[in-house]
């Protein structure tokens, strides 16, 4: 019987998390965390020429021996990312803290869905460990839904919002305004037209609620 996760998006900057192994998924799973600012420590005997290139500048600490039991003392996150099941099934076993174990969901108390990003937009898919080619199929169809010029039109709404508290001073007309300009409608030109109309369609629209606000 799958799991049904329980979705949640975990900030992770500043916290120590602990990878086992030193090969490619490894590598990947290292990336990630240090992408969202975690602390890392990698314990393997080898570690791949990206992940040596971390430990030179300081990016990550090597434990350059085997896993052993009391390695994930302190740690808020680990993942067991070795070449050898038994360690695997070890390390999932010892950890007192959120693990995931690369290739085996049901030794891991939590899972890394597949992902889409488009700037501050991440959409997390996962059919709960029923079908990983599934959810990547899925992910596939949401990267063209949801293209590149996405993320550039959301770091532009956020922007425009700091400016429409400033410059809209009826609450009312404000909101009705942001709630628009992240609307179906807006969406639908920016995929059919562009970033350069949505921004130009939007644009319109603040002048014309920050002249209602003002009367």
């Amino acid at each position: 019987m799958n799991s049904l996760y329980y979705p949640a998006f975990v900030n992770l900057k500043g916290k120590r998390c602990a990878v086992v192994g030193g090969g490619k998924v490894a590598e990947r799973k290292v990336l990630s965390l240090l992408r969202s600012g975690a602390r890392v420590k990698v314990i393997s005997p080898a570690i791949t020429r990206t992940l040596e290139k971390q430990k030179s500048k300081g990016g990550i600490e090597h434990i350059e021996r085997e896993y052993r039991k009391g390695d994930l003392k302190g740690i808020f996150l680990a993942v067991a990312a070795t070449s050898d099941v038994r360690v695997n099934a070890r390390i999932s076993h010892d950890a007192p803290c959120l693990v995931n174990v690369a290739d085996r969901p049901e030794q891991a108390n939590f899972i890394v869905p597949s992902l889409v990003k488009r700037g501050p937009l991440t959409i997390a898919v996962s059919t709960s460990g029923a079908s990983p080619a599934a959810a990547k199929a899925i992910r596939k169809e949401l990267e063209v839904i949801y293209g590149k010029g996405f993320g550039l039109f959301l770091g532009f709404l956020k922007g425009l919002r700091t400016r429409a508290v400033k410059e809209i001073t009826d609450k009312t007309i404000r909101e009705s305004f942001l709630k628009g300009v992240a609307s179906e409608e807006c969406f639908a030109v920016l995929r059919e037209k562009g970033l350069r109309e949505a921004k130009k369609m939007i644009m319109k629209r603040m002048r014309h609620a920050k002249a209602e606000s003002q009367k």
